[in-house]
């Protein structure tokens, strides 16, 4: 199965025309699109299945808890499936049957270990003052953040230790999966922050430690790095997990350059 992925578009502000690249079976769109939700109406009537994991500005001014049902109804209008800490089951051309497993996975500020934790936590006030979203009527700062980012990564763990639930079948006496993408925003591993920020506190915000996950599935897919990390992590079973990332970025920062929004990664 052939899938075209996007990422960090920022619609809201940048000027792109997303368009189906020839030969895609399925698009997955990893966040941040366009803050506003307006441009996901540009992908109503797209020729192929439209999976979507929200970003962490698509919450931007909102509500948490509110946002998320909403989003997924606005979603839905145009046709477009919303991942979020949820499974989807997707039958490619040739007849495998492919398990999706999406959600945001916020950061959890781990990704440096205990000892630098803090540091990560404090300077992540930046970006939570950007977003000026709440959670339960209090602000979302960057205590909540990790409280939703831990139970994302619960659930991820759960699951991909698990076999497809019966919920995403269609017949719940069908066979397992032959193959489980992950999708996140959020990245799974160091490998992928961006080189221009290196190790700094402020890539705790853009990267996990999810490294002892990435194993457990064939590709994993993800956004919010601004750049396009492509690299392979060992399976303990063998072979290995490909991670990768096609945000396209902003371009007055030269974030675009290179980016190919027609290109294709088979699983």
């Amino acid at each position: 199965m052939r899938l075209q992925v996007l990422s960090d578009l920022h619609l809201e502000t940048e000027s792109f025309d997303p368009e189906p690249a020839p030969g895609a079976d399925l698009l997955v769109l990893a966040g941040d699109i366009d803050t506003t939700w307006a441009a996901y109406e540009r992908f109503a009537g797209w020729p192929v299945p439209v999976l979507v994991v929200p970003g962490n500005h698509e919450f931007d001014r909102r509500e948490l808890r509110q946002a998320l049902p909403a989003f997924r109804d606005h979603c839905a209008r145009y046709g477009l499936t919303v991942l979020e800490q949820d499974e989807h089951l997707h039958t490619a051309p040739d007849g495998r049957r492919i398990r999706f497993l999406g959600t945001v996975r916020w950061s959890d500020f781990e990704v440096f270990g205990p000892a630098k934790q803090a540091k990560a936590i404090k300077a992540a006030g930046y970006f939570q003052k950007v977003m000026q979203a709440t959670r339960e009527a209090q602000v979302f700062d960057a205590a909540a953040v990790r409280e939703e980012a831990l139970q994302c990564r619960d659930w991820l763990r759960a699951r991909l230790s698990a076999g497809v639930s019966e919920s995403a079948l269609a017949e719940p006496s069908a066979a397992a999966a032959d193959a489980t993408i992950v999708v996140t925003h959020f990245a799974p591993s160091l490998r992928s922050a961006d080189p221009r920020y290196g190790t700094q506190p402020t890539t705790a915000s853009f990267c996990n430690a999810d490294d002892d996950l990435i194993g457990q599935a064939d590709l994993w897919i993800h956004g919010h790095v601004h750049w396009r990390p492509d690299y392979t992590v060992p399976r303990a079973q063998g072979g290995h997990t490909r991670v990768v990332c096609q945000a396209r970025g902003l371009p007055r920062k030269g974030e675009s350059e290179g980016f190919d929004p027609m290109r294709l990664f088979s699983v």
